[in-house]
């Protein structure tokens, strides 16, 4: 397996890790720290790349307001009123449209499509791949205009 494939699996259950995390938090209000530790002492923590894992979860707990501003422009609903795993895919995804412009949009936006269509409701991914697609045309303009 070449270097780049092994890191996509890694980013790919890192995202996994990271939206099961923020659902927890979310549900809970636990302490971040003490939802994080759990996963760090999952069987699994080896195959995942648990930086990448940390400033996702993190990342959305520091940014929820802006995160949750800007979903709720393209949602139609409060974004309280999401599915609580939608919600965290959503959040999970327009933090990295936000703060990580290395990974190319359409792979943030086909994870979260892929991530709904195995933890939610049967037609869901179609709910969020329009709402991210929404984000992305914002967030992402400038990468998007250059396809």
């Amino acid at each position: 397996m070449s270097q780049n494939s092994s890191l996509a699996k890694a980013r790919g259950k890192a995202r996994r890790f990271a939206m099961q995390a923020i659902y927890q938090w979310q549900m809970t209000s636990d302490d971040v720290k003490g939802i994080e530790q759990q996963f760090l002492e999952n069987d699994e923590s080896e195959q995942v790349d648990l930086e990448y894992f940390k400033e996702l979860f993190y990342g959305v707990e520091e940014h929820i307001e802006v995160i949750d501003q800007t979903l709720a422009q393209y949602t139609g609903r409060a974004i309280a009123s999401v599915d609580q795993v939608e919600r965290a895919i959503l959040r999970l995804a327009c933090y990295e449209f936000m703060k990580r412009p290395d990974v190319p949009y359409r792979v943030v936006l086909n994870e979260a499509v892929n991530l709904t269509k195995k933890f939610c409701a049967v037609k869901s991914h179609t709910f969020v791949n329009a709402v991210l697609d929404k984000v992305a045309r914002e967030v992402r303009a400038t990468e998007i205009a250059q396809l």
